[in-house]
């Protein structure tokens, strides 16, 4: 299911480049401007993918990190975890 504050941040963030900047420099400042449910603000600061990937559309998902600063490698490595484990959870193997 889609959040839709997580997505209006991500949203928010890839519209903006200034934006961003001030995100790098403080997310805690940025975050604070968001209703974000407890759980999904603690995602976020965590850079918890697997987590935010099926409340989020994945272009925004993968736009917020290139601004969050997280290098391609680490990104797509932790993608393809998190696609792993819910394939593993959802086999009735």
């Amino acid at each position: 299911m889609r959040d839709y504050w997580l997505s209006k941040l991500f949203f928010d963030l890839q519209g903006s480049a200034p934006l961003g900047e001030e995100y790098r420099a403080d997310r805690r400042k940025i975050l604070d401007r968001y209703p974000l449910k407890p759980e999904v603000r603690a995602a976020v600061e965590r850079d918890d993918v697997a987590f935010l990937a099926p409340r989020v559309n994945p272009y925004l998902l993968r736009f917020y990190f290139v601004v969050a600063g997280m290098p391609e490698a680490e990104f797509l490595r932790k993608v393809r975890t998190a696609g792993a484990a819910a394939a593993a959870r959802s086999s009735h193997g």
